[in-house]
C-alpha cells in the first residue's frame, strides 16, 4: 500500500511573519532583505511580486521596480520562533515529520488520514487552522512520494492544496515546463530545451527512448529521475534532526576563462544563492570556502574564517572575491563554487553570549504574537506594546 506523503510550504514566510507582527503591512508590498548597495531580497509578499520583485534579486533593482514598497531587515530570531510554532502545530497531526528548511517540511500522513472519509476537508481544516492559530499561510502537496508531494505543493500558491496520484502523473505533471521539475537546475534546463525537452513529458519520452544525449546529460541521476517521473522514489520521511553544516553552490562556465569581470559576476550570483539559502534556513556560517576547477579539471579550494558568523551576501561575496584574487587570478577557470561552512543557529550563539537577553527577547515575541493575534481579529492595529509608545502617545517608527 502506498504511503500518503504531505509536503507543506509556508507562503512568503518572512514577509508574512512581518505582517503578523505589524498588521498595518497587510495589503502593502513587503520586501525583506538588507539595506546595503549589494544586499539581495530574502523574500517578498505577493503584493511585491506583482511588481516583478522576487527572491535573490538585488535590493537596488527591487527598489527600481517597487519604489513604494516596505523594505525591512530580516529578524531571523523571530522567524525561527514562528518556525518552531509551525512545526509544533504539524506535530498535532503526525509525529513523522521531516524539516526540510525553516519554512517547509515533509509529513507522513498515512496514519492520520486512515479512515478519513473526506481527506480534502481534513487537509483544508489543517491549512485553515494554521492560518487562524498562528497567522501563517501555506501550500500543501499530497502524493505517494516526496518528489511528487513537493511538485504538488508548488502547483498552487498561496493557500493551495494539490493531490497527485500515480494515475494523474501524465495529466498533471507531463505538461509542466521542464524548469518546474524539482531537481533540474537553472544550468540544466536551458541545455534540455536546446535538445527539444520543453516539458516534463518530453523528458519522460526521451528517457523511455533511451536517448543517449539525455543519458549522458543526467549521468548518475538518470535512474532517480526515471523513478520520480513514473511516481516512484523515496517515501521515507526522515525524522532525524535537520541541521546542515554547510551550504554551497557551484557552476561551470560555458568556456574556460580568467576574465575577472566574468568571475566576479559568477561569484556574485553564487554568493546571493548561498546567502538566501542560509537566511531561509536560519543559519550563519563561520567559514567561507572558494572552490575552483581549472582547465585541466584539477580542483582547488581555499577557505578563510570570518571574524563573526554571517549569512550576509556582502560578506560572502567580498570574502570569495578576496580568495580568488589572492590565489587564482591567473588561473583559467572551468568551474567555480562558493560554500558557507561551519553553520550555526544564531539563537544558540546568542544564548551562549547572553542567556538573559535572549529569554527577554522570546518573552517580547510571545507578547507580540498575542497582540498581533488580537489586532488581526480586529482587522486594525489597535494594540501596541507599552515600550513602542512614546510619552507623547505616538508610536515609534
Amino acid at each position: 500500500m502506498s504511503k500518503i506523503i504531505m509536503h507543506i510550504d509556508l507562503n512568503a514566510f518572512f514577509a508574512t511573519a512581518e505582517e503578523i507582527r505589524d498588521p498595518s503591512l497587510v495589503g502593502k508590498p513587503v520586501i525583506v532583505g538588507g539595506h546595503g548597495s549589494r544586499s539581495v531580497v530574502s523574500t517578498c509578499n505577493y503584493e511585491a511580486r506583482k511588481y516583478g520583485v522576487h527572491s535573490a534579486m538585488p535590493i537596488y533593482q527591487a527598489r527600481q521596480l517597487c519604489p513604494n514598497g516596505v523594505y525591512l531587515d530580516g529578524d531571523y530570531h523571530y522567524y525561527s520562533m514562528l518556525s518552531r510554532s509551525f512545526f509544533a502545530y504539524l506535530s498535532k497531526y503526525s509525529s513523522v515529520i521531516e524539516k526540510a528548511s525553516i519554512d517547509e517540511g515533509f509529513v507522513d500522513m498515512t496514519k492520520a488520514l486512515k479512515g478519513v472519509e473526506d481527506p480534502v476537508a481534513y487537509l483544508t481544516d489543517l491549512q485553515n487552522g494554521l492560518l487562524e492559530q498562528i497567522g501563517l499561510k501555506c501550500s500543501i502537496g499530497i502524493a505517494p512520494t516526496k518528489f511528487l508531494a513537493k511538485m504538488a505543493s508548488d502547483m498552487k500558491k498561496p493557500m493551495g492544496l494539490t493531490i497527485i496520484r500515480r494515475r494523474d502523473i501524465k495529466k498533471m505533471l507531463y505538461p509542466l515546463p521542464i524548469e518546474d521539475f524539482f531537481g533540474i537546475g537553472k544550468k540544466t534546463s536551458p541545455r534540455l530545451r536546446a535538445i527539444g525537452v520543453a516539458t516534463i513529458g518530453d523528458l519522460a519520452k526521451k528517457i523511455e527512448e533511451k536517448d543517449p544525449v539525455i543519458e549522458r546529460m543526467l549521468g548518475d541521476r538518470l535512474s532517480t529521475v526515471d523513478e520520480w517521473i513514473h511516481g516512484y522514489g523515496s517515501d521515507v520521511v526522515d525524522t532525524e534532526p535537520w541541521d546542515p553544516k554547510s551550504c554551497g553552490h557551484a557552476e561551470t562556465f560555458a568556456y574556460d576563462t580568467d576574465d575577472m569581470d566574468e568571475v566576479e559576476l559568477k561569484l556574485s550570483e553564487l554568493a546571493k544563492w548561498v546567502s538566501q539559502d542560509c537566511k531561509k534556513d536560519g543559519k550563519k556560517g563561520k567559514t567561507v570556502q572558494l572552490v575552483v576547477k581549472d582547465s585541466g579539471f584539477k580542483s582547488h579550494n581555499k577557505s578563510v574564517s570570518l571574524r563573526e558568523p554571517s549569512n550576509e551576501f556582502e560578506v560572502i561575496y567580498n570574502t570569495a572575491v578576496d580568495l580568488y584574487e589572492k590565489y587564482y587570478s591567473k588561473t583559467m577557470v572551468r568551474l567555480i563554487g562558493v560554500t558557507l561552512q561551519n553553520l550555526i543557529n544564531p539563537k544558540d550563539e546568542d544564548i551562549q553570549m547572553s542567556l538573559f537577553n535572549y529569554e527577554e527577547y522570546e518573552k517580547e515575541d510571545e507578547t507580540r504574537l498575542l497582540i498581533n493575534d488580537l489586532n488581526r481579529k480586529m482587522k486594525k492595529t489597535a494594540l501596541v506594546r507599552a515600550k513602542e509608545v512614546k510619552k507623547d502617545g505616538n508610536r515609534h517608527k
